[in-house]
């Protein structure tokens, strides 16, 4: 199955919807359209997962790669709605205990802080 990626405009944040496997063929295009993300200077990402039925250790190398990424460039990366197997995936890797996890699109945008609280309004 071919990756679909597409970066959108969120609430607070730039959410990249995936869809397809994540495995070691289609891990490095994940890896860089986080980096393009990076590059422009997007400074809170949602991975949105919930379009990915399998993903593996190359996947969750990628993720942890680009989450070190953005937190170095002052930015914030967290991952979104992800299918039970991969949500498993993230948890006996203990990924979720260094990446945000969230149910929805809608709560990970909705942790995003405003910039009205990074100004301190």
């Amino acid at each position: 199955m071919d990756l679909l990626l597409s970066a959108r405009p969120g609430r607070g944040c730039t959410v990249l919807e995936v869809r397809g496997e994540l495995d070691m063929a289609t891990s490095p295009q994940l890896r860089e359209s986080l980096q393009r993300l990076v590059d422009a200077g997007e400074p809170q990402v949602v991975v949105d997962l919930a379009g990915v039925g399998f993903m593996d250790s190359s996947a969750l190398g990628a993720l942890v790669v680009m989450f070190k990424a953005m937190r170095v460039a002052d930015g914030r990366l967290c991952v979104a709605a992800a299918q039970p197997a991969v949500r498993n995936v993230l948890t006996v890797t203990s990924v979720d205990r260094v990446i945000d996890v969230y149910d929805s699109v809608q709560a990970a945008e909705a942790s995003v802080p405003s910039a009205d609280d990074a100004t301190g309004r």
